[in-house]
C-alpha cells in the first residue's frame, strides 16, 4: 500500500492510505493511460460476455454436424471468451497494481497484440459469414487493442 498526501478541509495535509499507486514521473499521462486501459478492457469483457451469451444457439444452429464437431465448436466458441475475459482482467489488474510503470505499458502493449490477432482471425474468418455480429468484432477488438496501444505510450 502507497501513501499520498490528500488535502482535507482545514488546509491539513494527512499522508493517508491510497490503493492507487503512486507512478513514477510527473504530470498526469499516468491518469489518461489508466482511463484508456480500463476503457478498453471493459469494451472487451463486455464483448466476452457478449460472446457467450449466445452460445447455446450457435451450436444448435450446427445441427447437422457430428456430436464430437458441436462439441469441439463450443470448446472454441467459449475459449475466445475466456481468451476476452482473461486479457480485460489483465488489463485491469496490471493498471490498478502497477498503473504508470513500464510493466502496464508492456501489459498494454501485449494485450493489444493478442486482442488485434483475435480481430484478424475473425476478419479473415466470421467476419466474412452474414452475421453482423462477426463483422462487428474485429471493430470491438480493434478499437480496445487502439486504446491499450495509446494507453501504452502515455
Amino acid at each position: 500500500m502507497t501513501w499520498r498526501m490528500v488535502a482535507v478541509p482545514g488546509g491539513h495535509l494527512p499522508a493517508v492510505p491510497s490503493p492507487l499507486p503512486v507512478p513514477p514521473g510527473s504530470g498526469d499521462d499516468w491518469v489518461m493511460a489508466a482511463v484508456l486501459s480500463y476503457i478498453a478492457a471493459a469494451v472487451t469483457g463486455l464483448w466476452g460476455v457478449a460472446h457467450a451469451i449466445p452460445t447455446r444457439q450457435v451450436v444448435a444452429g450446427f445441427r447437422d454436424t457430428s456430436i464430437d464437431n458441436r462439441r469441439v465448436l463450443l470448446q472454441e466458441w467459449l475459449a475466445e471468451a475466456v481468451s476476452m475475459w482473461a486479457l480485460a482482467a489483465l488489463v485491469i489488474v496490471v493498471t490498478a497494481v502497477a498503473g504508470g510503470t513500464a510493466a502496464a505499458a508492456w501489459s498494454d502493449r501485449i494485450a493489444a497484440a493478442a486482442l488485434l490477432a483475435l480481430a484478424v482471425l475473425t476478419s479473415l474468418t466470421g467476419a466474412r459469414t452474414p452475421v453482423i455480429w462477426f463483422k462487428i468484432c474485429p471493430v470491438l477488438l480493434g478499437g480496445s487493442a487502439a486504446l491499450l496501444l495509446l494507453a501504452s505510450l502515455s
